[in-house]
């Protein structure tokens, strides 16, 4: 874990972009000793971003099943599509 100032930010923002952009983690910001921000290239925030959406939609799913709605196999979709394909 990286843990910077706030003033480190101010004073060598070029160099914390460089630093977490390489290391690809987030740099956590102090002021006055308390934790107060998160700096972390775009990227990564996105990655991050895309990985809490799709966790999301996983359990979405399960409290779904969980409540009873029907699932299906995979070889239950594959009969499913190929009697669609021949009715087309």
């Amino acid at each position: 874990m990286m843990i910077r100032s706030a003033t480190a930010l101010r004073n060598d923002y070029d160099g914390m972009v460089k630093l977490s952009i390489e290391k690809q983690e987030p740099i956590f910001l102090t002021r006055n000793g308390d934790g107060e921000m998160v700096f972390l290239p775009i990227e990564l925030w996105e990655k991050r971003q895309a990985e809490l959406e799709l966790f999301a939609e996983m359990l979405r799913r399960e409290q779904n099943r969980f409540a009873g709605a029907r699932t299906y196999s995979a070889a239950d979709m594959q009969a499913e599509t190929e009697e669609l394909l021949r009715e087309s």
